[in-house]
């Protein structure tokens, strides 16, 4: 049985645009506010990580300090460490996430460090956060495979998953980094994750790199899960860009869900629209098959 409401974490505005040519300062407000009026209630704004390593983040700051909020409206950061959780504090950000791994090689090639020591550099982060009453989402990559490793092992991604909610993360994001899972593959590991943490505190991050993301995504609803990860206009996953990073589409995972009969809460022309105009300033067509169908 599906659930009767899937609630979308936008995430095109910071795991997307960091992945694209760098835009304006404008341009992301311009999206994020657009996301907002579409419906969007979660949306993933932000990343302080070093400028250095992720140039296109680099005016995080600025974007959360001059966004219109809307109420009810939550607009999250990326914070890897103490000094990007303090800046993001600083700007007002509602909710931050950390990110970890499940596949020790990617861990070391993605933070230069394993993943036991990730999780230990993760422990003030997560207590200063919870000092100031900011929730704080827990990311695990590479659930599904690893562009080094191969097949990953289902129980170390649940061990990862359970350490991180224990250590208090409201929320775990399952994700398929690189998008090479298949439906009974995802079932089964979020299923194995399940027996971990409980079902209602996870969340789904697939990828669309093999197409398989919503056939993965649809093969996990019966199990109770209900957040979904989805990036609008598919941005980061630009379909002829060499190592795409294949974020599934918004607009694809909306016009699904609605066809199911699962609220959502957004206005699928209005949110068609903010991809369509970011993927302008980008100066590319939408990667959602839907919107270039809707579309006039």
């Amino acid at each position: 049985m599906y659930p009767k409401q899937v609630s979308i974490f936008e995430v095109g505005a910071r795991d997307g645009l960091q992945n694209e040519q760098p835009v304006t300062c404008q341009n992301k407000i311009i999206l994020i506010e657009d996301l907002a009026k579409a419906g969007i209630k979660r949306i993933e704004a932000a990343s302080f990580v070093s400028p250095k390593w992720v140039p296109q983040m680099a005016d995080s700051g600025d974007v959360l300090r001059n966004i219109f909020r809307q109420t009810g409206v939550t607009y999250s950061a990326l914070t890897p460490n103490l000094k990007g959780l303090e800046l993001a504090l600083d700007a007002g950000a509602d909710e931050v996430a950390i990110f970890g791994a499940a596949s020790e090689t990617f861990s070391q090639r993605n933070i230069n460090c394993s993943i036991d020591e990730s999780i230990e550099r993760f422990a003030p982060v997560i207590e200063r956060a919870i000092t100031a009453n900011i929730p704080v989402r827990g990311y695990v990559s590479c659930v599904l495979g690893c562009p080094y490793e191969g097949d990953i092992s289902t129980s170390e991604v649940a061990r990862v998953s359970e350490i991180l909610y224990k250590m208090g993360c409201y929320e775990i994001s399952l994700g398929d980094t690189i998008g090479v899972g298949t439906p009974t593959h995802s079932r089964k590991m979020l299923e194995a994750v399940a027996d971990k943490v409980p079902v209602d505190k996870l969340a789904l991050h697939f990828h669309d790199t093999y197409g398989q993301a919503l056939a993965n995504i649809l093969a996990c609803l019966e199990t109770g899960v209900s957040v979904i990860d989805s990036s609008v206009a598919g941005l980061g996953g630009c379909p002829y860009a060499k190592g795409a990073s294949g974020n599934l589409a918004t607009e694809d995972l909306v016009y699904m869900l609605h066809g199911l009969g699962i609220e959502t809460g957004i206005d699928l022309p209005l949110l068609a629209q903010a991809g369509n105009k970011i993927s302008q300033a980008l100066g590319r067509t939408s990667g959602s098959k839907v919107a270039l169908a809707i579309t006039p």
